[in-house]
């Protein structure tokens, strides 16, 4: 994983890839390492979450994510996690793709899907819906979803659990298989069997990056 092809990898730069999938799936671990393999392969790379990277970012996701919010309805999540992602793109992701930066996401409009849409009962496509007309670009140009089992997923999650961690085993079992269906037939998505070692999860993404991205 280490030779580097750096004719080739310049097709990284200015991409917008997404790592996304259920809590516990090891998103955070997988994009911190993607991003060191591109900064190892000389392709310029800049990370952020979602929701996060900015001042207003930050504080909607403490609002999302404290249990002091239990009482929050569902299309409230959806409003915030959107207007969260509205000032990302703006503020960080759409300079960054213009200066010809690799923008390595953990999470995106693929979690509102999949978490509020799908297994909040909200509506998937109301999600995209809402999205449309409030991003200037909806998708990236790859979403890789890191697919795991609720058992495996809950055994990693060592630390005390946020607001959404919370919601239980069946929420979160529909969370997964929300992710897996607005993967279904799409060219811009990829699922990576998230069970194994850190490493092994890497080199499948790397694989997945190198197969759905680069361009002969």
């Amino acid at each position: 994983m280490n030779t580097k092809d750096h004719g080739k990898n310049q097709w990284l730069a200015g991409r917008f890839i997404v790592l996304d999938g259920p809590d516990g799936c090891g998103k955070s671990s997988q994009a911190r390492m993607l991003m060191d393999w591109l900064h190892s392969q000389e392709v310029p790379t800049v990370g952020f979450r979602d929701p996060g990277a900015t001042v207003i970012g930050e504080k909607i996701r403490e609002i999302l994510l404290s249990p002091a919010h239990e009482a929050m309805t569902t299309p409230a999540e959806v409003l915030l996690y959107m207007a969260a992602r509205v000032q990302l793109w703006a503020e960080q992701i759409k300079p960054a793709l213009s200066a010809g930066q690799c923008v390595v996401l953990d999470r995106w409009l693929s979690s509102t899907c999949a978490y509020q849409g799908y297994a909040g009962a909200f509506g998937m496509e109301k999600v995209i819906e809402i999205a449309r007309a409030s991003l200037e670009r909806v998708w990236p140009d790859l979403t890789i979803v890191l697919d795991v089992d609720l058992k495996t997923a809950a055994g990693r999650l060592k630390r005390e659990l946020d607001r959404m961690e919370r919601k239980g085993d069946n929420y979160h079992s529909r969370v997964r298989a929300g992710f897996l269906k607005l993967a279904e037939g799409r060219p811009d998505f990829a699922v990576v069997n998230a069970t194994g070692s850190l490493e092994d999860v890497h080199k499948e993404t790397v694989k997945v990056v190198q197969k759905l991205l680069y361009v002969a």
